[in-house]
């Protein structure tokens, strides 16, 4: 009996010496963007900051370019525990908490300074609470991921213009909201398939930011770039619960600042570009147009609490989304 707990003993023990005593400070961090957006770039400035800030107790790799998987497969990996982070659109998000997509409703915005209110507000910080309570895993930090744009291979300047157009929309239902306001047959295709989908003509269009365009070269292959600006989106980072569960305080509180402040700074670098790009297009000899958006905006805003349509938050909820920063007189 004696030697079986013995023999127990040692291959406890060696197990443990196997292990490297740094092997469990390495994080896999996961995101689709390329390596020259600033979501990449801010992720390799945290991950360095962190390595600092915590004594390099904790070392993040980043994974671009959808090199672990598409958006849901790293959501799905987040919650296998096999990815420690992510960065993901809120549509996505919305999979397991639903209220929280609603800032991709097309037209829920105004403008920038509207999406600013929102997050730097109690409602957000809710809908965090919210998805964070519904998945284990815990919300950090929220970025501007741009103004959503059509491009396409002809002039679009109304919503009727779009209907039954191709229109390749990511995996994920609230993007159908669009597509649907105006007409449009939504064709779901993972992000890093878009390029070849629309060269070949699989599809007839998509709709990103222009950063987003730029940097996957989407311009390449479709001559029209219309500035509908129908959905300010935004991207969540997100720490898996089986990684935070294993922080002490003190590096949870790392963790949230350095990941608030790499959102910022990727969020007007963003709002920086976006505003110079629509120049730069026409440069490379595309037509840029500047459609009638409130057209867009009245096809929209019916579908806005429209269950049918994929809203999955209340009316006091949407409600209290467009109060913020609202002018009083």
């Amino acid at each position: 009996m004696r030697r079986y707990v013995l023999a127990a003993a040692l291959a406890a023990f060696a197990t443990t010496v196997a292990l490297p005593a740094d092997a469990q400070t390495r994080l896999r961090f996961a995101h689709v963007y390329e390596v020259n957006e600033p979501y990449h770039t801010e992720a390799l400035w945290a991950a360095e900051e962190i390595a600092k800030r915590t004594n390099n107790r904790w070392r993040i790799e980043v994974f671009p370019a959808s090199a672990l998987g598409n958006e849901p497969a790293i959501n799905e990996a987040l919650t296998l525990g096999t990815i420690d982070m992510i960065y993901t659109g809120t549509a996505f998000a919305g999979s397991r908490f639903r209220p929280i997509a609603i800032s991709n409703a097309p037209y829920v915005f105004r403008d920038f300074d509207h999406w600013l209110a929102y997050r730097n507000s109690e409602l957000l910080k809710e809908m965090m609470a919210g998805y964070d309570r519904a998945t284990g895993h815990k919300t950090l930090a929220l970025t501007y991921y741009g103004a959503r744009h059509v491009t396409a291979n002809r002039a679009i300047n109304r919503p009727e213009d779009m209907r039954g157009m191709k229109l390749r929309v990511p995996q994920a239902p609230l993007y159908l909201m669009f597509a649907r306001s105006v007409g449009a047959n939504a064709t779901p295709i993972a992000f890093a398939e878009v390029y070849l989908a629309l060269q070949n003509g699989t599809v007839d269009g998509q709709e990103n930011p222009l950063p987003t365009i730029q940097a996957k070269k989407f311009y390449e292959v479709q001559s029209h770039i219309i500035l509908t600006g129908h959905i300010s989106e935004s991207l969540l980072t997100i720490a898996g619960g089986q990684l935070w569960r294993r922080l002490s305080a003190a590096d949870r509180a790392v963790f949230e600042e350095v990941w608030r402040e790499a959102a910022n700074r990727a969020t007007f670098a963003i709002r920086t570009a976006e505003e110079t790009l629509p120049d730069w297009f026409r440069a490379q000899g595309k037509t840029v147009i500047v459609p009638d958006r409130a057209a867009f905006r009245e096809a929209a805003i019916p579908l806005h609490n429209d269950q049918a349509a994929g809203a999955g938050w209340t009316r006091e909820q949407y409600d209290r989304l467009q109060a913020l920063g609202a002018r009083t007189n």
